[in-house]
């Protein structure tokens, strides 16, 4: 087992990403994953700096923990050829602890650029289409491409990655998870018991199994619950409605439909969330996850540290491998 940390970028400015990513090292996660978003899905969420610069800050003021993109859309707003420039820029920044995490995106952050909101289908086989060429690209060989969706021409790195990068592919669906079988080298999943990925290990997927799961730790579990609402509402706002909505003012009005105790009852929040917290990492175990990462909600990151250091990292040595 793994165990990493959220980088919240809809939640932190970038200094304190990059801080936080030095803290989590200290504190001996394994990994760290930064959200790539162009909007927060809240405004009280505050921030969306660019994830690219944050992953070069971290990536050489850390020296131990692996770190990945968590994930990125490398079909729309950022072109593949630009994401596996920036990828490889951060592997050799990081002397080889990247990882680059892709999926299909959702209308928030891709539409920006006045593109067409594609339905789900046409996604997955742009996604495909991206990540081949951005593997094609990384070999450092001079790429001339003429797809169904993209065309380069002339493409070369001149500074490829020294080591192989892994892609891990994020889905919610069978399909997702069979093209992360098929052109990935890992899963990110989102849930323990949708049996994706059982569907990703019976296409002759083999790779790494990632998934976050959500907390709101705190002294007061009434501020708690009134924080994890107030910042983090679109936990309660699921299925096709948060892949398409296009802007944060439209997740708010959705998010006026959230009750505090919707909110609660999917994300452990307060001063005694251990046992909830150790039921959750158990069930995606059994799922066959193997690389799990926490997101506090929230801006105290510091009782947070101090909660893993003297709890949750102590109740989780019992599944660490010997």
């Amino acid at each position: 087992m793994a165990f990493g940390y959220t980088l919240s970028s809809e939640e932190h400015p970038p200094s304190i990403l990059v801080e936080n990513a030095q803290r989590a090292e200290e504190a001996g996660f394994d990994f760290v994953s930064v959200s790539d978003h162009f909007h927060p899905w809240v405004s009280e969420q505050g921030h969306s700096p660019f994830v690219w610069s944050v992953l070069g800050a971290v990536a050489v003021t850390t020296r131990r923990i692996r770190l990945g993109s968590g994930v990125t859309c490398p079909t729309m707003r950022l072109h593949p050829a630009l994401v596996a420039h920036a990828a490889a820029t951060v592997s050799l920044l990081s002397d080889g602890r990247f990882f680059l995490g892709v999926g299909t995106g959702e209308a928030l952050n891709e539409h920006i650029l006045t593109d067409r909101w594609p339905p789900a289908d046409v996604r997955l086989g742009m996604l495909e289409e991206a990540v081949a060429l951005i593997r094609a690209l990384w070999t450092g060989d001079t790429v001339d491409h003429r797809g169904e969706f993209y065309d380069v021409e002339n493409a070369k790195l001149f500074d490829p990655p020294a080591v192989e990068i892994p892609i891990v592919v994020s889905g919610f669906g069978e399909r997702a998870a069979e093209l992360a079988a098929r052109v990935g080298d890992g899963y990110w999943g989102h849930s323990p018991d949708d049996g994706l990925v059982q569907r990703y290990e019976a296409c002759a997927g083999t790779g790494p199994r990632y998934a976050q799961l959500d907390l709101c730790f705190g002294a007061d579990a009434a501020d708690a619950r009134a924080m994890l609402l107030r910042v983090w509402p679109n936990t309660a706002i699921s299925g096709q409605l948060a892949q398409d909505l296009p802007t944060w003012t439209h997740f708010e009005q959705a998010a006026r439909l959230v009750r505090e105790d919707d909110v609660a009852a999917a994300v452990p929040c307060g001063p005694d969330i251990t046992g909830a917290l150790m039921d959750s990492v158990r069930q995606f175990v059994e799922a066959g996850y193997d690389h799990l990462y926490f997101h506090q909600i929230g801006p105290h990151q510091d009782v947070f540290f101090d909660y893993w250091r003297d709890e949750l990292q102590p109740a989780l040595s019992s599944l660490q491998p010997a």
